[in-house]
């Protein structure tokens, strides 16, 4: 029994790590200390269980949807499906959400999911009806819903899944106009939005450019502005992953190193991560990559050396034990809480690294699901109203220009000037946007701020400000 207990005990830290980042950060506030305490605190939890049918028997399943703040209507959240997940790691997640959402300028609360099993050892058709499940039990609370809470995909589920929630959730409300805006994360098929999948990966290379850009900064650590060069360990080759390492490659960074469970492998002259990512398709393993070194260990591959590591796989990846022998100078979070605290603390103060935090560098996704609920509540797609319109209008400054000058383009310059903006294009335009100015405003706290040590501590600063606007809005707060 009290070895259970220590076991539960030590389970129950990753929401504690995020209040304990986000007292510190309140401490550069002036707010009161009972609005503070509904920041912080998660205000719905909802823990449930229900049985399927497998084989010739039942199973129960363990579900969690936390709702950590309604500052903002609706709450925004993935779905977790993992062995692994618990309660505390759904609430730290549901806080991190509400912060992220406040730091990238996104309209929604913070919220969470999350369904215990690993999906591996289901069929598709036992995954679906545990899907559909979790669905109906949260329809039934009213804890889902587009102007409610909206989920969206996690570790371990995806667009297929999201499909199923769509799916149940408009079967039982027959009518509803705005139904397939209870979930992001869709199919384009089933009213998705271009550029998801890859939008968190996307972001986490935008804000690894934004933070190398700054000569001052780089300075400080020993390395030359932009990404030009830069070698870069990806762990992870999920979605997030592999969007990072192909984002980073195509802005200048060089692969050098890439982590799964199974092990890691490691080239100082660089990696092909499509190539990578085909091979282990094929073997089933990271390991044996032609041209690289493989480490069984995973942990070894974050050790090697490089100048920017980013972890995009679990939490706590990153601490206090292996801390000292990472080399790289910038860490940018993909993953969500990938460093502890102490970790932190010790990669500033004795080897004078510099950290992205977790609820900016890995915001792309919310914030392109934004984008999809925006689409699905308007029903028309980005670009479909004023494409042909800027394509004419265009393409009559081309003409008027091409009989004043008597220059003539040719057809492939013509067709780069005059097209007009695709939904997709539209919709990597906001995210870059949101994540450069988003970055420049943390930054901006960070270095105008007394006191603040990490850009972790300046963003949530940023993110308790604006909360405390919305509820001194709402009335709640004079």
């Amino acid at each position: 029994m009290a070895n259970n207990n220590k076991a539960a005990m030590e389970e129950m830290h990753f929401f504690a790590d995020v209040c304990k980042n986000f007292d510190h950060a309140a401490k550069f506030t002036q707010h009161d200390a009972g609005l503070l305490d509904q920041i912080r605190s998660c205000n719905s939890v909802f823990r449930f269980r229900f049985p399927i049918r497998r084989g010739n028997g039942f199973e129960v399943i363990d579900a969690w949807r936390i709702e950590h703040s309604h500052h903002q209507s609706p709450t925004k959240g993935g779905i977790r499906y993992s062995e692994m997940v618990n309660e505390d790691e759904v609430m730290a997640l549901a806080a991190l959400m509400t912060y992220k959402c406040a730091i990238v300028n996104v309209p929604f609360g913070g919220a969470k999911g999350g369904i215990k099993i690993n999906p591996k050892e289901y069929t598709v058709q036992e995954l679906e009806n545990i899907t559909r499940r979790y669905t109906v039990e949260l329809t039934k609370k009213n804890f889902i819903g587009p102007s409610i809470d909206v989920p969206a995909p996690d570790y371990g589920s995806g667009e297929r899944e999201m499909s199923w929630i769509a799916d149940t959730y408009a079967t039982m409300n027959p009518g509803q106009l705005d139904a397939m805006g209870v979930v992001t994360g869709k199919p384009i098929a089933l009213h998705g939005i271009a550029g998801r999948r890859e939008a968190t990966g996307r972001g986490v290379a935008i804000a690894a450019r934004e933070c190398v850009s700054f000569a001052e900064d780089m300075e400080k650590l020993g390395l030359t502005a932009g990404l030009e060069g830069k070698k870069v360990i990806v762990q992870g080759l999920g979605n997030v992953g592999y969007y990072s390492a192909k984002y980073l490659a195509e802005f200048g960074a060089t692969i050098v190193g890439i982590c799964e469970f199974e092990g890691a492998i490691y080239n100082a002259d660089g990696l092909d991560y499509d190539a990578v990512f085909q091979h282990r398709k094929a073997t089933g393993s990271l390991l044996n990559f032609p041209g690289a070194t493989s480490f069984e260990n995973s942990g070894e591959g974050l050790e090697q050396p490089c100048d920017i590591l980013v972890p995009a796989a679990l939490e706590n990846q990153i601490t206090i034990d292996n801390i000292r022998r990472i080399k790289a100078k910038i860490i940018v979070e993909g993953a969500n809480g990938p460093t502890t605290p102490e970790a932190e603390a010790i990669f500033y103060e004795e080897m004078g690294g510099f950290i992205v935090p977790d609820m900016y560098a890995n915001a792309g996704g919310v914030t392109v699901s934004y984008f999809e609920w925006l689409k699905n509540l308007s029903h028309v797609a980005f670009g479909r109203m004023n494409r042909r319109f800027e394509e004419n209008s265009n393409k009559n400054i081309v003409n008027m220009v091409e009989s004043i000058t008597g220059v003539n383009l040719s057809d492939s310059q013509r067709a780069t000037i005059v097209k007009g903006a695709s939904e997709l294009e539209l919709v990597n335009s906001g995210l870059e946007d949101t994540m450069i100015r988003s970055y420049h405003e943390i930054r901006e706290t960070f270095v105008s701020t007394e006191g603040i040590d990490t850009l972790r501590t300046a963003a949530f600063v940023g993110a308790i400000n604006k909360i405390a606007v919305s509820y001194q809005n709402l009335g709640i707060w004079p």
